[in-house]
């Protein structure tokens, strides 16, 4: 297993990890086969979708908020209901295919880490199972 450190900027921080799989692909010498990145923590998450235009993450944030307002009356003491919503939302790992050493991601895909309740310093991890 590896871990990937990443430090978050905001509350709400899409963060690009793609790179950082593919390099714990290399390390964990894996040539086919699943990586799994698994995120340990309960107010963030990990999503596959597009890379090519920013516009998409800044549009995933502002539908979030919509869909789980910051505030809203919830009950949970620690007032931050709203990042546990979105993290089970995005789901706490994903899974991506290795061949010929590579990651198997679309044109347009990239793996980004989903902060809801930062800035933060977080880890991610990555196992692989060869095939």
């Amino acid at each position: 297993m590896n871990t990937i450190a990443i430090r978050t900027e905001g509350r709400t921080h899409f963060v690009d990890i793609t790179e950082q799989v593919a390099g714990a692909a290399q390390e964990l010498r894996i040539e086919n086969g699943v990586i799994t990145v698994f995120v340990p923590h309960t107010t963030a998450g990990v999503t596959v979708n597009e890379n090519a235009d920013p516009d998409v993450t800044a549009d995933m944030e502002l539908v979030l908020d919509r869909i789980v307002p910051w505030t809203g009356g919830y009950a949970h003491c620690e007032g931050n209901t709203a990042a546990h919503v979105k993290a089970s939302m995005m789901g706490s790992s994903c899974q991506v295919i290795v061949e010929n050493g590579r990651l198997a991601l679309g044109t347009w895909q990239a793996i980004y880490f989903c902060e809801f309740d930062g800035p933060r310093s977080r880890n991610v991890w990555i196992s692989a199972v060869p095939g």
